[in-house]
Order: C-alpha cells, then structure tokens, then sequence
C-alpha cells in the first residue's frame, strides 16, 4: 500500500471517485434536457499543488429563462419580485428576477460541469461570503470566473489542502451579478509535502 493510499484510510483517490452515470430522465430530474456527465469515469487532473494565488478559470455561458426562474422560485424562494411579472415591477428588482439563490446554484452547476469534474476535490467547508449585486433576468446568459486567493496546506490534515476561490458571475453585457468567496478543499498528489 502507497503512503498516498495509507494517508487516506487505505483508498487511493481514483479508486474512491465513482462512475457518474446521469440517464436522460436523471437529466430532466435536473432541470437539463441532456445528459452532461454520462458514463464519464471521474480522475483529477488537478491537485491542490497545482495551484497558486491568481490563478483564473472561467466557465459558460449559461442561458437563464422566465420558467425557470419562476419555478425555481415557486419550489424555493416564492417572493413576487421572483413569480410574478406585474408583481416584480413594483419591487425593488423594477421586474422579473432569479433569487439569489438560484443564481448561486446555476454557478454551482458551472463549478460541478467545468471545475470540479477536473479537480481531486474533497468538497468545501462552507461559504465565506455571497453577494447579489444586479437582478438575473430572463434572457441573460451567465459566465462565472475563479480566481485562487489563497492556498494553504491543512496543518492538521496531511492529505489535504485548501484553495480559496473568489468566484464572479457576469451576465451578457458584463455586469457582474454575484460574487462568491468558498476555500475549497482539494487533496495533495503528494500527502505531507512542502507547498
């Protein structure tokens, strides 16, 4: 057995990521009319040593509609400003809008398909701050750009070490939308070594 095997519990990394096999009634279950991931066999290509501060990654577009606003909204954020067209005019938003929410979980799923997929992720610890800057509207296509912030090895945690991503969404004509700050946690190709 390696030390790379040893240090996680006896599993080595590609042995511990699993097939994901998303069928197209999964794929609608998710609100896709395709596929994105089907019978694709997850290995990292990318370890926490390969990055550094400055490091930039961008992901989209992602095309938002009316309906999926709103029944994003219905399911779990039902305010007027997020339903209900006449409604929204007369809120804050001046029209229709995606809750914050929904914008943060339409970057999470351009993280999962352009990111994460790459990356030997152990998953994050939480979220140090989200901001919604500007409404997402119906029409407006999304593109989200990481930037690394920070990267530090876990002191407690051989294995492991931690690159914090400050994440931008940026709609169609440019304006920024959302901006997100979330360390990830990502294993080490090599456990213990200097970074």
């Amino acid at each position: 057995m390696s030390r790379a095997e040893t240090a996680r519990g006896g599993r080595d990394v590609n042995a511990a990521l699993h097939r994901l096999h998303v069928d197209a009634a999964g794929a609608a279950r998710l609100g896709s009319d395709r596929p994105h991931r089907s019978r694709r066999v997850l290995v990292p290509k990318l370890y926490f040593e390969d990055f550094a501060v400055g490091f930039v990654a961008e992901y989209g577009p992602r095309r938002v509609t009316r309906e999926e606003i709103i029944a994003f909204a219905a399911q779990f954020d039902p305010q007027p400003m997020h339903m209900d067209e006449e409604a929204a005019k007369h809120t804050m938003l001046g029209g229709l809008g995606a809750s914050g929410w929904h914008t943060c979980c339409l970057l999470m799923r351009m993280i999962v398909d352009g990111f994460l997929v790459d990356v030997a992720s152990m998953g994050a610890p939480g979220i140090e701050e989200v901001k919604w800057l500007r409404p997402v509207r119906p029409g407006d296509s999304l593109t989200a750009r990481g930037t690394v912030q920070s990267v530090r090895a876990s002191r407690s945690k051989p294995d492991r070490g931690f690159v914090t991503l400050h994440w931008d969404v940026f709609n169609d004509r440019g304006e920024r939308v959302m901006t997100l700050l979330c360390p990830q946690m990502l294993l080490r190709r090599t456990p213990g070594a200097s970074a």
